[in-house]
């Protein structure tokens, strides 16, 4: 049934849930296993850059040597948009790289920003072309 999963990461608690998740399913059923991150900058006269590249990497780096180490098929991927954008890549990036079905918690770090521009999640199981779980 799984192919190709993709898995968002972003640091939080819910993230590390959405990798236990997918580490399992992937297990299950031979799949292989995309770690992806946005990196969101913010637009403006005062903008800049709200993640340094290196914790970006880092933390994709980290999450795939803890897949691999499990024997698991598995690559990571970081994109850069704009603040706001987050869900917009993760569906961009599931579809252009074929996965078959996105992972991602419920809640990310950017809860505050949720609150004024909507969940990432929600928007995430409203324009992907494939199924979405959501880890609690």
């Amino acid at each position: 049934m799984f192919k190709k999963i993709l898995v968002a990461v972003d640091g939080s608690n819910g993230a590390r849930k959405a990798v236990e998740l997918a580490a399992g399913l992937g297990k299950r059923t031979g799949a292989e296993l995309l770690v992806f991150h946005v990196r969101e900058v913010e637009v403006g006269k005062f903008s800049g850059a709200m993640e340094p590249p290196k914790e970006a990497r880092d933390l994709v780096n980290e999450v795939v040597a803890e897949l691999a180490n499990e024997g698991l098929i598995v690559k990571g991927e970081i994109r850069g948009a704009s603040f706001g954008r987050a869900a917009k890549e993760i569906v961009d990036e599931a579809k252009d790289a074929g996965c078959d079905t996105i992972v991602m918690g419920s809640r990310g770090l950017s809860d505050w920003a949720a609150v004024l521009v909507g969940s990432v999640a929600h928007k995430v199981v409203s324009h992907a072309h494939c199924p979405v779980v959501i880890a609690r």
